[in-house]
Parts: C-alpha cells; sequence; structure tokens
C-alpha cells in the first residue's frame, strides 16, 4: 500500500497554517488532532468520523467541536484546507469563504503542474 502524503496549507508567506491552529489548541485537542492527521495518512479512514462538506471537500470531526476539512486528490495526496472550531450545525461563514477560497486556489494549483 502506497502511503498517502499530506499536504497543509501554507500562506503566500509558507506559514503552515494548519499547524499552528493545532499548537494552539489544549494537549488532548492536539494529540486527537495528529491522530485524526496519522489516520488520515495511513488510509485508516474508517477510524474517523468523516462527512462530505461541499463537493469534493470533506469534513473530519476531532475532539469535542473541531474540524478538519480537506480534499483527497491525486490518488495518494490529501490537502488540508483548514481547521477550525465548529460549534453549530452550519460551519460559520468566514470559516466557508476560506475553505471555498483555498480548495479553488488549490484547483489552480494542480491544474498549472
Amino acid at each position: 500500500m502506497k502511503k498517502i502524503t499530506i499536504h497543509h496549507y501554507q500562506s503566500s508567506s509558507g506559514k503552515d497554517v494548519i499547524k499552528d491552529y493545532i499548537e494552539k489548541l489544549t494537549k488532548d485537542e492536539q494529540v486527537d488532532a495528529y491522530h485524526v492527521l496519522q489516520n488520515l495518512q495511513n488510509g485508516e479512514t474508517d477510524l474517523l468520523t468523516i462527512k462530505p462538506w461541499e463537493g469534493k471537500i470533506k469534513e473530519v470531526y476531532f475532539y469535542k467541536d473541531n474540524r478538519i476539512f480537506y480534499v483527497a486528490a491525486h490518488g495518494t495526496d490529501i490537502y488540508i484546507l483548514h481547521i477550525c472550531r465548529k460549534q453549530k450545525n452550519k460551519t460559520e461563514k468566514k470559516d466557508a469563504k476560506i475553505i471555498r477560497s483555498r480548495f479553488k486556489e488549490l484547483i489552480c494549483s494542480l491544474k498549472s503542474k
């Protein structure tokens, strides 16, 4: 089985915004977030609570109200677009806007390769 490669969204300055967010969480949340990412990398999605969010974008739940939004593309690549705390049934408008924008950016980037 090929190992899946996880790509975190990075700002235009190269900052890993996903890792930065995780590092600001409580220790229990951090452990669970990294566990989720490891399960994604190992292809162990059956161990996770995942649901379709919009189009090809999926969301995976972790520790309490946290969510990771990602896209599986190009076979063994997973692109983490956004991570946030979701306290309502519906994703906050500002978070949804970020997710959609990063998805469009990713699609343009992949097409140009």
